[in-house]
C-alpha cells in the first residue's frame, strides 16, 4: 500500500495538478497538510481516503458534513489556528510590553487569512496596540515584509499559520534575528529551529498517522470523527531571547511547557 504526503506549495495554482497526479497513481491514502491541499484533493477524488490537518473550520469550508460524522472520503484534524491567534498576540505583547505596534505576517489567498486578520485586529484594538498587516507568498516577499516592518518600527512580529511559512522558517528566523524582532509562531518547530516563542496544539502529526493507519486497516473516513486538539503547548527559546536582549517574564516562564536553553 502507498501513502502520499504532499506539502502545500506557495503557488496555489499547482495544487489541483498535484492532487490529480496522486489520484492518477492510485495511492491508498492522501495526507493533506493544509486547507488548500485538502480542498484540491477533495475536488480530485471522491473515493481515495484523504486525511487532513487544517487550521480552519472543516465544516464551514465544505471538507466534511460534520465533525462527528464526516460523511465522505475525508477526515482529520482541526487545529484551532484561527481561535488561537488572539492568545498568541496576548502572549507576544506580554513578552514585549513596551511595544506599541505589532506586525502580523500573513499569507494572502488562503482560507484562514481574512478571518485571522479580523480577529487579530480586534484583539489588538482591545489591547490598545497598532497592528501592521504584512503579506507574503514567496521568498522575496518575506524579505520585503521584514524591511517594511523595520521601517515601521514594529516592536514584535506575529507569524500567521501557513504551510508556506513553515517551509521557510529558517529564512524567517534568520531575518527576525538579523533585525532584532521578537516573533511569535504557531508551532514548536520554529522555536526548535531558533525562533523565540510559539503557542499551539500538540499531537496533530501523531493523530494523522493513527488515522492513516486505521484507514489502511479498513476503516472508512466517513466513520472517523474529525479530531480537535485538547493539549496546547507554550515553547520558549531562552538562547534566542538572550540574543535579542529580552528577559522573559516569570509569568510566561511559569506557563511554558518547554524551555529550550
Amino acid at each position: 500500500m502507498a501513502i502520499e504526503y504532499r506539502w502545500a506549495e506557495a503557488d496555489q495554482d499547482r495544487l489541483p495538478a498535484l492532487a490529480a497526479d496522486l489520484v492518477g497513481r492510485k495511492v491508498d491514502v492522501i495526507v493533506a497538510l493544509s486547507a488548500q491541499s485538502a480542498l484540491a484533493a477533495k475536488t480530485a477524488t471522491s473515493t481515495i481516503p484523504i486525511v487532513f490537518a487544517v487550521g480552519i473550520d472543516p465544516v464551514a469550508e465544505g471538507l466534511v458534513a460534520s465533525l462527528a460524522r464526516p460523511g465522505g472520503n475525508l477526515t482529520g484534524i482541526s487545529r484551532f489556528n484561527l481561535e488561537l491567534m488572539p492568545k498568541r498576540l496576548e502572549l507576544l505583547s506580554e513578552l514585549v510590553p513596551q511595544a506599541s505596534a505589532i506586525a502580523l505576517l500573513a499569507e494572502p489567498n488562503i482560507p484562514i487569512t481574512e478571518l485571522m486578520i479580523r480577529d487579530v485586529q480586534e484583539a489588538a484594538r482591545v489591547k490598545g496596540l497598532q497592528l501592521q498587516i504584512l503579506m507574503a507568498s514567496k521568498e522575496s516577499e518575506i524579505d520585503a515584509a521584514f524591511a517594511t516592518m523595520v521601517r515601521l518600527h514594529a516592536g514584535g512580529l506575529l507569524v500567521g499559520p501557513s504551510t508556506f511559512f513553515g517551509s521557510r522558517r529558517e529564512q524567517i528566523f534568520a531575518l527576525a534575528s538579523r533585525d532584532g524582532v521578537p516573533a511569535m509562531y504557531d508551532t514548536r518547530e520554529y522555536v526548535v529551529a531558533g525562533g523565540l516563542i510559539s503557542y499551539g496544539p500538540t499531537g496533530a502529526s501523531r493523530q494523522l498517522g493513527i488515522y492513516a493507519g486505521k484507514i489502511l486497516s479498513g476503516a472508512k473516513p466517513a466513520d472517523l470523527p474529525v479530531q480537535q486538539p485538547t493539549i496546547f503547548e507554550l515553547v520558549i527559546n531562552l538562547k534566542t531571547a538572550k540574543a535579542l536582549g529580552l528577559t522573559v517574564p516569570p509569568s510566561i516562564l511559569g506557563r511554558a511547557n518547554e524551555v529550550i536553553e
